[in-house]
């Protein structure tokens, strides 16, 4: 297609960690638009035969001190706090350009407003500052915050890598097991995952943290295939939750969870409780748009999609209503959705952010089936996380490899130790083995898919019905399963 991305982003050019050369270059120059952050309950944690600078500080207190606490804890912050708090670091560092830890804080503020307004070009800023900082004073909170840099740019090997360091210099600090855990995730390491989590668990952290722990368990019971256990941490989070912001994040996480399963009267309950708490939680009135689809509500849903990608466009948004107005049969507003998914892929790409996973799925049902291979068999050398397990087999199906296919769909679809039952993994799966005249697999995994959620996908549930009834089985029962 002519539109196609050629780069995938990295956090770091030519790895990690950084070469001398970026070090000396970053010891001369200070950047001057920079994000900031104060690191809440403590002095700069230096890593061993350090010297704290002079310029250290202590840390703010008061109302104020919420947004730097959030920052450096990774919770989500209000935006209109978190705008004011990065202005009044900007002002820090130049002030004082020998703080480390005005600036690995700035960096950690401008990754968590480029991940809250999906606004990659507070991630450039971001590595600026963050290098700026080790430059200053080996740190961990600058390792932190390149942790949490790697996995907004979705840069998960460089996320394990940060992240592994922070942890060792400081394994008594919980705020380094969360980044970690999700960065083993996404390399698919889930038995690392759950160590760290086991971990983390063991450290008891106080009653501000729980939440931020809480939701971390509920996201690797989810992946372990714990639907109940997820749900029950999450909303034990969420109740216990310090901020509006943070709430609306738990309360998004458990609309999610109830979409996948198919509850449609919950999951729109909880998306409605999470935009009402923060209208800066795009996940939420994208959440909206998706079940409101289910619903019957169209006109709703494209309105919700349009409120959020006004607000944070996102390249994942645009998808989502490029194939709702394509189920619909309305064609050119499909395909403008799918040009400016595109746009906004080649923004987060310049960023440093990478987008193999999407763009190898928009290829293989909207574009070059054979372009999506390539995309996501790199992709999966580099992190083999079981999205990419699924993409990979969906998009070898499309491009008509069903034999090599199956390999990768059974991969994701293998709950065997535990894992997510997914719809959108059995009905691949289910396809592929239609394909290859695997009548029985298929109709189990079709029929499956249909009963984890019946309302998976507005351009594909169609499909997966007519293939069912092809088959000469009647579609799963559209209720929610018990």
């Amino acid at each position: 297609m002519g539109n196609r991305v050629s780069a995938s982003g990295t956090s770091l050019p030519g790895g990690f960690p950084p070469p001398r050369r970026r070090r000396r270059w970053l010891r001369r120059v200070l950047v001057t638009a920079l994000v900031g952050g104060v690191v809440a309950g403590g002095v700069l944690r230096l890593l061993p035969g350090e010297r704290p600078h002079p310029a250290a500080r202590p840390p703010a207190s008061g109302p104020q001190a919420q947004v730097p606490t959030a920052v450096v804890s990774g919770l989500p912050a209000a935006l209109g706090q978190l705008a004011a708090f990065i202005g009044q670091e900007e002002r820090r560092v130049r002030a004082h350009p020998r703080d480390a830890r005005a600036w690995a804080v700035l960096g950690r503020a401008y990754v968590e407003r480029g991940r809250r307004t999906a606004g990659p070009a507070d991630y450039p800023r971001a590595e600026q500052a963050l290098q700026t900082s080790l430059s200053v004073a080996q740190n961990t909170e600058a390792y932190d915050g390149l942790t949490a840099l790697a996995l907004a740019r979705q840069d998960f090997p460089a996320a394990k890598w940060y992240g592994e360091r922070a942890l060792k210099a400081a394994p008594k600090r919980w705020t380094a097991y969360p980044p970690l855990i999700d960065a083993y995730t996404g390399l698919g390491d889930y038995k690392a995952a759950r160590a760290c989590l086991d971990k983390l668990l063991q450290l008891r952290p106080g009653a501000a943290a729980r939440p931020a722990v809480m939701a971390r368990a509920s996201a690797v019971y989810r992946d372990r295939g714990w639907r109940e256990d997820a749900v029950a941490q999450l909303t034990d989070a969420a109740a216990a939750a310090g901020t509006p912001a943070e709430q609306a994040d738990c309360l998004t996480g458990l609309g999610q969870l109830a979409w996948e399963r198919g509850d449609l009267e919950d999951a729109l309950r909880h998306f409605d409780a999470a935009a009402r708490l923060d209208p800066d939680q795009p996940a939420a009135q994208s959440g909206q748009g998706r079940v409101l689809a289910a619903l019957g509500g169209t006109t709703q849903a494209y309105a919700a999609y349009g409120a959020a990608l006004a607000r944070h466009p996102s390249p994942q948004d645009a998808y989502e209503l490029g194939e709702l107005y394509e189920a619909q049969g309305m064609t050119a507003p499909a395909r403008a959705q799918y040009a400016q998914m595109m746009a906004l892929v080649r923004r987060e790409v310049a960023a440093g952010v990478d987008e193999d996973l999407l763009t190898g799925r928009f290829e293989a049902d909207h574009g070059d089936p054979e372009e999506a291979v390539r995309r996501l068999r790199a992709e999966w050398q580099r992190q083999p996380g079981t999205e990419v397990a699924d993409a990979l087999g969906w998009a070898l199906h499309r491009a008509g490899a069903d034999k090599e296919a199956l390999a990768y769909a059974t991969a994701a679809t293998d709950t065997s130790r535990g894992g997510v039952r997914s719809a959108p993994y059995s009905f691949h799966r289910g396809l592929i083995e239609r394909e290859l005249d695997l009548w029985a697999p298929a109709r189990r995994h079709l029929q499956e898919a249909l009963r984890i959620n019946p309302y998976f996908s507005p351009l594909w549930v169609p499909v997966a019905r007519a293939a069912l009834a092809a088959l000469g089985a009647q579609p799963a029962d559209a209720g929610v399963p018990q």
